[in-house]
């Protein structure tokens, strides 16, 4: 009798499990418009979730440990005039996020450590450059304040956040609507699917197709893909009867895919979330109530199924924390936030251990907030991998740290002379001039003030004789 061998795997053995009822996020009126889009995103620091708003869109941004019940005036982040459709980090500010919106526009805000008080109205930089609705952003994995947007007018536009300026614009590569956009690990390629069924390998500074493959899944609905850790592709899509597939491509090789998992039929678009420390993916459909979950090995089949986590209620959204946010004491390997109709829901998955002690084999160094290159290095050609960080003291995440726009002079075409970074006014010290006005400002405002003073004082004496007088 043969014995059948079981593949060694340290993740053979991940489960995930419900946060407790008291961790989760009640009474949030998630949004209910019609997207393809995670509709969650979250940091070490913040979770925003974009929710149904009268007049225009908005999301909400909560700290992580603000969990239960949220009140119904809590302050939103409101400033879009359509729905808002993408909602995405910036992994180098844990306070800074973007935005795109049905109105054609995107906007970045700075998010305060402190809860605001009114809602947030006022975005650090809109951007424009879309003339259809933008429901795709993702940022840059290694350049500072590098943004990509793609829109219904099936053009992607890769932005300087930190000047407003249009990097590059890809106009004249889709055909048709884009449905996914995703960059490799150092942000020099980037993946695409699009409604005409293709998926396409881009040099954006090229501006050209490095390697295509029309139709990856024969189904009609929506692709999804991502890259992997060693610059393969995953895509999820449908066969011609409507069942739902994964499979692993090799770029260089498009004939076939080097796997092919078929799972079940059913409608939604399966999302996938893929960790390259683990080489894990994620699959979580629209409307489903599980998330499946294989590891991307080198050895056949390449693709091999781990688990599903199954919960009874339908997800309508998912947010994926970065790896710098889990809790390493506890063997967290992956931490998905679950969006119900009115409340999001923390699932956790983790490898069982004994030992108490770190567990270097489950965290590798993985990227943290420290950008490896400026966006104008980026643009000149330069690649640069992600700065890695040690998870083995944990994670603490830095203070707020703002970002500064510099709005470059259009009617100087001269590049900008001396350092990089531009000093801006916040950097430089008061001079006497700023000092002298601010100086008489407060004295106004003072005199107005006792001016105000004095006549509370003689309404209140006025007052008190038209008493004396009726008595």
């Amino acid at each position: 009798m043969s014995r059948r061998v079981v593949r060694q795997s340290k993740f053979r053995h991940v489960f995930g499990q419900a946060a407790k009822a008291d961790q989760a996020y009640e009474d949030i009126r998630v949004s209910k418009v019609t997207w393809d889009s995670a509709f969650c995103a979250v940091n070490p620091k913040f979770l925003a979730i974009i929710v149904e708003a009268g007049g225009g869109g908005a999301f909400i941004v909560l700290p992580l440990a603000k969990t239960g019940r949220v009140d119904k005036n809590y302050p939103l982040v409101t400033g879009h005039t359509g729905p808002v459709l993408d909602i995405d980090w910036c992994p180098h500010n844990d306070n800074v996020i973007a935005s795109a919106s049905d109105d054609t526009t995107v906007m970045v805000w700075q998010i305060p450590d402190y809860t605001p008080v009114r809602n947030i109205t006022e975005p650090v930089i809109t951007l424009e450059g879309h003339s259809k609705r933008v429901g795709i952003l993702s940022w840059h994995p290694t350049a500072r304040n590098v943004l990509l947007s793609a829109g219904g007018d099936n053009a992607i536009i890769i932005w300087n956040v930190g000047t407003g300026e249009i990097l590059l614009s890809l106009d004249d590569i889709h055909p048709d609507v884009i449905h996914s956009v995703c960059w490799n690990s150092n942000g020099s390629l980037l993946a695409t699917t699009c409604k005409d069924k293709t998926l396409r390998i881009i040099d954006p500074r090229k501006s050209q197709v490095v390697a295509e493959r029309a139709r990856p899944h024969e189904g009609a609905r929506p692709l999804r893909a991502v890259f992997t850790a060693d610059g393969k592709l995953l895509s999820t899509g449908f066969s011609r009867m409507s069942e739902r597939q994964l499979a692993l491509w090799d770029p260089n090789n498009f004939e076939e895919p080097v796997a092919l998992q078929e799972m079940d039929t059913s409608n939604g678009v399966l999302l996938p979330f893929y960790d390259p420390d683990s080489s894990i993916v994620y699959l979580c459909g629209k409307g489903d109530s599980s998330i499946r979950y294989f590891e991307i090995t080198d050895e056949p089949p390449f693709v091999h199924y781990l688990n599903t986590f199954s919960s009874k209620e339908p997800q309508r959204g998912m947010g994926f924390m970065p790896k710098r946010g889990l809790d390493v004491s506890k063997c967290e390997i992956a931490r998905f936030y679950k969006l119900h109709e009115r409340k999001c829901e923390p699932i956790v998955m983790t490898v069982p251990r004994k030992s108490d002690l770190f567990q270097d084999d489950l965290y590798p160094d993985t990227p943290g907030p420290e950008p490896a290159l400026e966006a104008d290095e980026w643009l000149s050609g330069q690649d640069a991998e992600p700065v890695l960080i040690s998870l083995k003291e944990g994670y603490v995440p830095p203070k707020h740290r703002e970002l500064r726009i510099t709005k470059r002079n259009i009617l100087d075409a001269r590049p900008p002379a001396g350092p990089r970074r531009s000093q801006s006014a916040s950097d430089s010290p008061l001079s006497q001039h700023t000092l002298e006005t601010l100086l008489e400002e407060m004295k106004a405002l003072r005199e107005r003030v006792q001016a105000q003073e004095e006549r509370i004082t003689a309404l209140e004496n006025m007052l008190c004789e038209l008493v004396d007088g009726t008595d």
